[in-house]
């Protein structure tokens, strides 16, 4: 009997064993997601006294690398995921307004086309695309232009921010030598 418990015990490690070396997780991505939150501490601390979340933005924080990003990583003229990997998504927890038109709560994805001296910021419907490749124009729901500035000191990965400016929320995107700042009115 104890022979046999003893195979029994044996034969359930060797299962198990082989069970687990099945599973094979994926190496960290070289672009690591993160999120932004507007207000910036809306989610840090489980207080009472911090505001609820208004807008909330995931994205993927790829790194110069010595590369010149505008005009050459990422193309000027060309969609642009704002980000790496799958698309960048933008979630409102309330009705905002941008570029002078009310966008509905909600959840939808992020793209901009860059130029020189301008990007063309895009709200768009269609959520879970891997990078700009299925961008459907149609579905936007708001195009801003807005102007970008230098930065004196390079940014070497993707950064998302907000500053606040009245009931003004300033998403504000850097990297490389480039920022951008889009005017989200929150009411």
């Amino acid at each position: 009997m104890k022979k046999l418990c003893l195979l029994a015990v044996t034969l359930f490690a060797a299962f198990t064993a082989q069970a687990q070396d099945v599973v094979k997780f994926a190496p960290l991505d070289a672009s690591p997601v993160d999120i932004s939150y507007f207000p910036n501490k809306a989610v840090k601390f489980k207080k009472t006294d911090n505001p609820n979340p208004v807008v909330k933005v995931t994205y993927a924080r790829p790194s110069a690398k010595g590369r010149t990003i505008f005009g050459d990583v990422v193309k000027f003229g060309e969609v642009w995921r704002v980000g790496a990997n799958e698309n960048t998504e933008i979630k409102f927890y309330k009705d905002v307004t941008i570029g002078g038109k009310k966008v509905p709560a909600g959840y939808y994805s992020l793209f901009v086309i860059p130029e020189k001296d301008k990007w063309t910021v895009i709200i768009n419907k269609e959520l879970d695309l891997w990078g700009g490749y299925a961008y459907d124009e149609s579905k936007d729901v708001v195009r801003v232009s807005v102007p970008v500035k230098p930065v004196s000191t390079p940014i070497e990965a993707l950064s998302i921010a907000f500053t606040t400016q009245g009931n003004v929320a300033n998403l504000v995107i850097g990297w490389d030598k480039t920022t951008a700042e889009l005017p989200i009115t929150v009411k």
